[in-house]
Parts: structure tokens; sequence; C-alpha cells
């Protein structure tokens, strides 16, 4: 019976986070349920025999603290709905220290710590002292494992960027070698940034084959096939379940270019986020330039124009994680106060521009 009234009390914490309106939500209120977290992981030997005894639920499974964690969760995303500038108060406030990063429902601007710099920050000046440089990030690396599905998609990928290049190729394995493709066809004589957007474009419709971008755009855009009717190419969506259902699968498919993601959420508090924890594609490259034209503009042009979904990516370049937010329409690169001006400083593909004695700026 105990154990029946403890699963129902957790249930209900849940429910009734879920179910709360985000008007009565406030920071009090979210820092108490840490308070009320930390208390049970301070509880003394002789309560945890007790509890051993009596709850299975509580000493096995864990599951009063992992209600709590998400109660928590929902609060924060819910004050996120209400007033996004609390929210970064309070989340700067409390993570690391007392809620964990990754358990935060949206990073993009919450500060690594409490004394960093903001992610927009210019800090530095390129060798010929005017042009404006962005610090590189100071986190280790990660360690990447590519299991087999990883290792497949990055060999078709780079398939595909080979063809759609018109022959760039490289002998470097992994990504390093798909990087210097890009790289190579990013400082072509004469390349712009749309040629770029249309070969990261093309690839990924090529990856996709063509069966599922019309399924997509059915099931999930919720635009009307070609039927001969008058409705015929008309949208009626996207439907409510595409972005957390797109953000939910997404992870699987893209992990050989970003590294390892899991689902968040919007900034608007919503479902359909999604946090690369710390992208490959950046850390690898450490060029902004193949970031912002290879990566972020072409993906979110894809989605937008092929799928039928608008997409935002925001790119954090103190971190190199990547805030993904399905069904959020996205700022031009000019307006976006998230994406800072001028290069990395330590970009490689700068050097090169500047050893060729070209003044192309490849990074706006």
């Amino acid at each position: 019976l105990e154990e029946a009234k403890e699963v129902a009390d957790c249930a209900s914490i849940v429910a009734s986070s879920i179910m709360l309106s985000p008007e009565k939500v406030t920071a009090e209120e979210i820092v108490k349920i840490c308070d009320t977290i930390d208390d049970l992981s301070s509880s003394s030997d002789a309560d945890k025999e007790i509890q051993q005894k009596d709850l299975f639920v509580t000493t096995q499974l864990d599951l009063r603290r992992r209600s709590l964690k998400q109660q928590r969760y929902e609060y924060l995303a819910k004050l996120m709905q209400k007033d996004y500038n609390a929210y970064i108060q309070t989340a700067s406030f409390l993570s690391p220290s007392r809620i964990p990063r990754k358990e935060l429902p949206n990073l993009q601007d919450v500060p690594i710590d409490k004394n960093s710099v903001s992610s927009t920050t210019v800090i530095l000046t390129a060798e010929d002292g005017s042009t404006p440089l962005v610090a590189d990030c100071k986190l280790e690396d990660m360690k990447y494992e590519e299991n087999p599905l990883d290792k497949l998609l990055l060999s078709i990928f780079r398939k595909l960027v080979a063809k759609n290049t018109g022959g760039v190729v490289s002998d470097k394995p992994g990504i390093q070698g798909l990087l210097e493709q890009g790289r190579t066809f990013m400082l072509q004589p004469g390349q712009t940034p749309e040629a770029q957007h249309k070969m990261v474009y093309d690839t990924l419709a090529g990856l996709m084959t063509p069966v599922l971008p019309p399924f997509y755009r059915i099931f999930m855009s919720g635009i009307v096939p070609k039927l001969g009717t008058e409705w015929d190419g008309k949208q009626l969506g996207p439907w409510f379940y595409a972005p957390w259902l797109t953000s939910f699968v997404t992870p699987t498919f893209f992990g050989f270019l970003v590294g390892p993601s899991y689902p968040n959420r919007r900034k608007d508090g919503q479902l359909g986020g999604l946090v690369v924890e710390k992208c490959k594609f950046l850390q690898e490259s450490g060029c902004k330039g193949l970031c912002l034209h290879q990566c972020k503009l072409p993906a979110q042009q894809f989605f937008q124009e092929e799928l039928g979904l608008p997409l935002t990516v925001t790119p954090n370049f103190v971190t190199q994680e990547c805030q993904w937010s399905f069904g959020e329409k996205p700022l031009p690169p000019n307006e976006d106060p998230s994406f800072p001006k001028g290069c990395l400083a330590g970009c490689e593909s700068r050097k090169a521009i500047a050893a060729s004695g070209s003044n192309a700026d490849v990074c706006n």
C-alpha cells in the first residue's frame, strides 16, 4: 500500500507540473524544488535504512528524486514561456552548482559558468589589426565514438559531397576528410555562399533519398500531395507533433556530422528543440565560415524549402554547443544577435586565405 501511495504521489508531482499554467511559475518555486532535492540527498543513514526496508520505489528506482527533477524541468520550461529573461537569470544562478547543465530545458543563452563571457563577445583582432575575431572555445575537446551507422552515413555523405562539388575529394579519413572537402570547395576562386548552400542542400536531399522528403512533407509538414485537386501543394501544417518528433528522431541520423545530441526545449519553452552537446563539425573545423555556409544556413533552407518545417540553428562558439529549434523561424545572420561578427581566432581557413593574398570574407 505504501509503495502504491508513493507511486501515486510521484505521478501527481509530475502531472501537476505539466498542467500548471506558466503564469503561476516563479523563480522562488524553482529554488524550493532544488532545496527539496538537496534534502533528499542529505538524508541520514538511518532514514535511508528505513526507506530501503519500506519503499523499493524510493531506494531502487529513486522515483521521488526523478519526479522532483522532472517537476523542476517543467517549471523551468514554463518560466521560459512566461519570461525568457527571467529563465536565463534563474538558470544562470542555479546552474551548474545546483542544476547540472544537461538538466536545463534550454542552454543557448545560459553561460557555461557564472563568470564566463557572452558567446557574442569579440575580444581579439586579426594579424592585420583591423579585423575583429571571436575567441576560440577553451573547453576540452570531446572524443567522438562512431558506431557502424555513423560510419556508413559519413561515407555516403562524403561521396555525395564529392559529386556535388564537381569532384572535390580528400585522402583523409572520417570527419577530417569531409572538412577538407568542404574547406577546399569554400576556398575555390570565385566561390559564393549561395553555391555552398546549394551543394549542402543537394547533399542532404541525396542522403534522405527521393522517398523520405515526400513522406515528411505529407505526414509532418501537412503539405497536400499532387492529387489533381484544388488543394494540391497547399500546406495545412506543420502538424503539432512535427517539431517534437523531428527532434526525437534527428540525433540517430545526424550524429555522424555533429556528434551526440538530445531533445530539449526551444527558446519559447515548447517541445521541438535539440541541443548538440559539442558539435563535431565545429570542433574539428574551428571555422565559422564552414559552420555558417555548410551547416547552419543550408540546413535551415533545406528544412524550410524541401521539408516544409522552419528550423533555427544557433551555434554557441564559447561552448561549441548548438541549438536546433524545429518549428522556429530563423533570423537572417546579420540580424541574429547570437551569431557574432568576425572570424574565429584559430581558424585555418582564414590563415589559408591570408597566405593566398586574398581578402575574401567567408565568415559572414
